[in-house]
Parts: structure tokens; C-alpha cells; sequence
């Protein structure tokens, strides 16, 4: 372990209010193997080189996009600077972009049906009339003629 000095390192509680992260959840990421750049200072304490809260972002980016513990545990297993192990990284990178596209895609999706709802509740509030209701004739036709909207009311004719 190299020598871990206070003016180039950082202590876990300014790591956690740069992250976001608690204190507990640093823990555990250290514990889980997902952030290898960890040292202890002469007196035990957790102590973060500059470069670590680089690292810990990438490490929040994939578990917010659903990347698994233990694709993010290989993913840093695979570091330490080594050329041999850069396209193995890069493949799990790539394969995590590919699923947050993915998402992305059913999410505006899932937008579009949100706010067709709350389109659709303005509309008949509007009009007075209670959201249980039947739909008027052209707000159902409307429905009807947008593919992403039709899942919003079941029994649509075809």
C-alpha cells in the first residue's frame, strides 16, 4: 500500500458529501469490492486519493442504470491499468450503454402514456366531466389514431 498523506487524499466523510453516497454505503462499497482505490491512513481511517471520486461517480452511474453488483465488482476487478483486460472493461461498458438506451426508450415510452393520462384528465376536467366516465367520441378517436397511447384504455376497437 503506498503512503497515504491528508493533503492528497480525502476521508470519508468529504467523499460522502461530494458523492452523495452515506457513509455507510461507502462502506459497503468497499466491502463488496466496487472501489478498489480505498487506503488507510497510519491511524486506520479510510483514506481517498484525489482520483477516487472520479471512480466512485462511474461506480453510482452503473448501479443507478442497473448494472449489477457483480458486473460492477468484474468491471473492477478488471482494472489496475492493465491493456489486457481493456476490452473485456469496455464490453461491459458497452452492454450497459446498449440496456440504458433500451430503457431509455421504454421510459419515453411509459412518458408519453403518463402524460397522454394527465392529458386526457385536463380534457374531461375541462368539460366537466367526472375522470370515470366514458370517453367522449373524439378524445377516443384521438386515443385510437396514436399506437404508444391506445395501451392507456383498454377495449379500444382496432
Amino acid at each position: 500500500m503506498t503512503a497515504v498523506t491528508r493533503e492528497t487524499s480525502l476521508g470519508i466523510r468529504q467523499v460522502s458529501e461530494e458523492t452523495g453516497l452515506s457513509i455507510d454505503t461507502l462502506r459497503w462499497y468497499e466491502r463488496e469490492g466496487l472501489l478498489p482505490l480505498v487506503e488507510r491512513s497510519a491511524d486506520g481511517r479510510r483514506r481517498y486519493p484525489p482520483g477516487a471520486l472520479r471512480f466512485i461517480r462511474l461506480v453510482q452511474a452503473l448501479r443507478r442504470t442497473g448494472m449489477p453488483v457483480a458486473d460492477v465488482r468484474r468491471f473492477v476487478t478488471l482494472g489496475g491499468g492493465e491493456l489486457a483486460h481493456h476490452p473485456e472493461r469496455m464490453a461491459l461498458l458497452e452492454q450497459q450503454c446498449a440496456q440504458i438506451e433500451q430503457r431509455m426508450v421504454e421510459l419515453r415510452d411509459d412518458l408519453a402514456v403518463v402524460q397522454a393520462k394527465i392529458a386526457q384528465y385536463r380534457e374531461l376536467i375541462a368539460r366537466g366531466v367526472d375522470c370515470e366516465d366514458e370517453l367522449p367520441d373524439d378524445l377516443l378517436a384521438q386515443i385510437s389514431a396514436d399506437p404508444r397511447l391506445r395501451r392507456v384504455v383498454p377495449g379500444l376497437p382496432a
